[in-house]
């Protein structure tokens, strides 16, 4: 059971972490592209969104999450459609934070992101997230630390 949510989460956040993300690598600064259109255009549609929550209801299925979208309230394993609008609201203007099996791992969403993090993860957990995500069309990567 899941004691200190703060100090737990603290000390995740200091953890290695992954990206689940809509490209396979991180775009270099100085690109010739248009990412920054391109994340609008997809922070924008609902589209990544479904993707994500694809990824974090398919984890649900094999891990306990206990999520906060702010505040003091935590709800272990939310119902499908509620964690499916928190994630969308994180995504857009707010912050999600999802402990996975009482804080081993977790995933967290921003407002603005067009990628989830993952810290912390076991190498089985990698694997697995990377099946999920590939399954969603989203890659996972880890940034330079």
């Amino acid at each position: 059971m899941i004691h200190d949510f703060d100090e737990i989460t603290e000390r995740l956040l200091l953890a290695p972490c992954w990206v689940i993300d809509f490209l396979p690598v991180q775009v270099p600064n100085g690109s010739r592209g248009q990412f920054f259109a391109v994340e609008r255009y997809y922070l924008a549609s609902e589209r990544l969104c479904r993707r994500f929550a694809d990824v974090v209801l398919r984890l649900n299925c094999y891990h306990d999450l206990t999520v906060n979208c702010g505040g003091d309230v935590w709800v272990k394993n939310p119902e499908p459609a509620a964690l499916v609008t928190w994630l969308h609201d994180a995504l857009q203007n707010g912050h999600l934070c999802a402990l996975l099996d009482d804080g081993d791992a977790m995933i967290t969403a921003s407002g603005g992101d067009t990628h989830l993090t993952l810290h912390n993860a076991s190498d089985g957990l990698i694997e697995q997230v990377r099946q999920l995500a590939t399954a969603s069309g989203l890659y996972l990567w880890q940034p330079a630390q």
